[in-house]
């Protein structure tokens, strides 16, 4: 199969990767409100049952997950998007693409090298996985190139922002890319000659390079033959030239520079070509960790491996001649169909760098300021208003300020005795960290449960880890075999000779950045049984203990499955009595198997399920006798859909909790989580009033079909419906 995307189109026998977006029909009224339709039935003993565990309804986690990145495209083809932030969709859809090889194919490369072909749910073996992948790949890459050719730079064009050809610019122009490249770049190059003395170099994953071949001869007597370059990863990608208004609306890829002035590196021999090119590597981590001694020094040591890992991909210049394609396909051991010519730079990720580079506020989205609860504003006190009743927090909507002002509150608290956090992805300059560390000078008996194997963040999490032993705090790194993803904080105050527990409990991560770009629900609570759940919880992860009956919560790898099992196993049985029986899930993925044969007997059983799935979905709804009464939709727009609910209607006694875990296999088996459940009647009539909005909108939302595609939603003679916004004007202030 070949993978060569020379095309900046596809021809005329393909199928275009992006169907044309078409208005769908509306989802039916009676599918939005929180009260069930009863008009369904379930079920009878003559209807014709299928198998819910068959594979045709499964959907391929791998294949659904490219759907979810070409949702993610779509938003860079979106004439109704601020142009600079499509420049960034359109980067962000590279870099899904990359992480998807670094680890989902390159694990499926690992189990066909160790011979393990076995099906998952939906039948496909791994070598058919793969070819599927590729060729659904081939065709995401070849769309990503056509929107930057023929949509974004002349959008960009028109805007007066213009990216800069090496053959294409003025005398002043060449004369600052020339001094940038003898006063930056030059200096910092390396060309690596390839012949006995010199072998094929080792590259690191996602690194630029070129390939260069050369004429003529050189001071030595050697024949010109062929060079590896490899740029320089200090540099930036992006380039302003001066002289533009407003600075930055001239640019140029650093690229364009080093193929302009490549001939310089070489005097006295001709350059016949140079030619872009990057390899993809596996980036998972294999650490042992029942064998090793002290985790973080096993992680630390796995780190510098992953520059390295088995290549699973190349990707050259789309004018990268056959016999200089094929010579680096050997020396990667890469065979014809991992590979992808583009006609642009190869690494689309840079386009991230001219978003930041470009002062223009008219192309982006317009900025905001996150709201504050009523219950805080004007509140010096923390503790005092947290006693007075739970405070709900909605990111990023609502601001991230009071997680970081009640843990600033604790650290100079002096009757603040403990404090004890999971950490999964902080980020680096951290508030949250510079907290904690206050608290533990100051005396506090500070305890963090640090992930080292939270991926992509692991060398992060290691500074962090260093740097609150530092400060005296007590570092754990959890339970091994488990990662630890539960978003828990606490906060232990002595009150009138009494000890009480304050918590904080949330979807996202204690990331002060992504809490402006992701949704996230948090819970301020001082309510007691959640804060002895919550104890207890923490006694699993920095100590030994017993798996201890929690109170309110639901916790993996220990109750939440069952948990979940159970509640929709309720409805379903809700539903055959006669009963009023709905189920609202919103998550990240969902892909656990048996949640998924759940929910088809709860379907079957009559319940009204309505599911909405920002990534990846295995489930297959609509199928006659299988999903019929199960609707599927993802939310895709200016903000990542990161918060997880699960609502129950509970004949009545309604129940909704909100949780770190996705309906996942690792989230529910092979990872500590909590999910915890909202009881203030205003806080869980508010969630569930953000659940209809993403319910009834009709401009981010895409509707899953039985056939696994997602059709994009429009308002079509209805009013526009967009959940964001409408949230941004409820609790946000533009």
């Amino acid at each position: 199969m070949e993978h060569n995307v020379k095309s900046v189109s596809p021809p005329a026998n393909e199928p275009v990767i992006v169907p044309l977006v078409t208005p769908a029909s509306q989802t039916p009224a009676s599918m939005l409100r929180r009260e069930p339709d009863n008009s369904r039935r379930p079920m009878t003993d003559e209807t014709v049952v299928e198998d819910v565990r068959a594979p045709a309804h499964y959907i391929n986690r791998e294949l659904s997950f490219l759907e979810f990145n070409h949702r993610v495209l779509e938003q860079a083809r979106d004439a109704t998007v601020p142009l600079l932030e499509r420049v960034r969709f359109l980067a962000i859809s590279c870099a899904n693409l990359d992480e998807f090889f670094e680890i989902r194919v390159a694990g499926l490369e690992q189990r066909l090298d160790a011979g393990s072909v076995a099906p998952g749910a939906d039948g496909l073996g791994v070598r058919e996985q793969l070819a599927a992948i590729h060729e659904r790949a081939t065709r995401l890459v070849r769309e990503q190139y056509r929107i930057l050719n023929n949509e974004i730079q002349p959008a960009l064009s028109d805007a007066g922002i213009t990216i800069l050809q090496g053959a294409r610019t003025t005398p002043a122009q060449h004369e600052f890319l020339r001094r940038y490249f003898n006063d930056q770049v030059e200096p910092v190059l390396s060309p690596l000659a390839l012949d006995p003395a010199h072998p094929f170099p080792r590259i690191q994953n996602k690194s630029l390079n070129f390939i260069v071949r050369l004429s003529g001869t050189d001071a030595f007597g050697r024949r010109g033959a062929l060079v590896v370059l490899q740029a320089p990863r200090s540099l930036p990608r992006v380039i302003a030239v001066p002289g533009a208004t407003p600075p930055g609306a001239q640019a140029i890829y650093l690229s364009t520079i080093i193929q302009t002035f490549v001939a310089e590196l070489f005097p006295g021999l001709k350059v016949e070509g140079c030619y872009q090119f990057r390899v993809t590597r596996n980036s998972d981590l294999l650490v042992e960790e029942e064998e090793a001694e002290d985790l973080l020094r096993a992680v630390k040591g796995e780190l510098a491996s992953r520059r390295y890992g088995d290549e699973v991909r190349l990707e050259t210049s789309y004018d990268c001649p056959k016999d200089i394609v094929e010579f680096l396909l050997e020396q990667f051991s890469l065979a014809p169909e991992d590979l992808f010519q583009v006609e642009g730079p190869v690494n689309l990720n840079r386009l991230m760098g001219l978003y930041d580079l470009i002062d223009r506020p008219d192309l982006k989205y317009p900025p905001f300021t996150p709201g504050i609860p009523q219950a805080l504003r004007g509140v010096d006190d923390m503790f005092a208003a947290i006693r007075t009743r739970d405070i709900l927090l909605h990111h990023p909507f609502e601001s991230f300020a009071p997680v970081v002002d009640f843990l600033r509150q604790a650290a100079s608290d002096p009757q603040v005795l403990a404090i004890k956090q999971t950490l999964y992805r902080a980020g680096n300059d951290s508030s949250i960290v510079s907290a904690l560390v206050d608290a533990a000078r100051a005396g506090k008996d500070v305890t963090v449960v640090v992930e080292l194997r939270a991926r992509f963040d692991e060398a992060a999490n290691i500074e962090v880890a260093t740097q609150l032993q530092a400060a005296g705090a007590h570092v754990v790194y959890g339970v091994v075999g488990f990662k630890t993803h539960a978003k828990l904080l606490m906060v232990v105050r002595r009150e009138h000779g009494e000890l009480r527990r304050y918590c904080h409990l949330g979807t996202g991560n204690y990331h002060v950045s992504t809490a402006r770009v992701y949704t996230d629900y948090g819970l301020l609570t001082a309510d007691r049984d959640l804060g002895e759940d919550v104890h207890d919880v923490f006694m699993q992860l920095t100590g030994l203990a017993r798996t201890p009956t929690l109170r309110r919560a639901l916790q993996s790898p220990f109750t939440l499955h069952e948990g979940l099992l159970s509640r929709i196993a309720r409805e379903a049985d809700n539903a055959r009595a006669g009963r009023a029986a709905h189920l609202i899930a919103k998550m990240n993925a969902l892909v656990e198997p048996q949640v998924i044969a759940a929910l088809y007997d709860a379907s079957r059983a009559g319940v009204q399920i309505d599911l909405i799935v920002r990534g990846i979905c295995a489930l297959r709804p609509g199928v006659p006798g299988v999903s019929e009464t199960i609707n599927v939709r993802s939310i895709v727009g200016r903000f990542l859909e990161h918060s997880r609910v699960f609502y129950f209607h509970n004949d009545g006694n309604e129940e909704l909790f909100c949780s770190s875990a996705d309906w996942m296999e690792r989230n529910l088996h092979r990872r500590v989580e909590v999910c915890f459940p909202i009881d203030d009647a205003a806080h869980r009539a508010r969630i569930l009033e953000d659940l209809d909005r993403y319910l009834e909108d009709n401009t981010l939302a895409w509707k899953l079909e039985p056939n696994g595609e997602f059709k994009r939603l429009a308002p079509g003679a209805n009013p526009p419906r967009n959940a964001q916004n409408e949230l941004l004007t409820r609790d946000a202030t533009p």
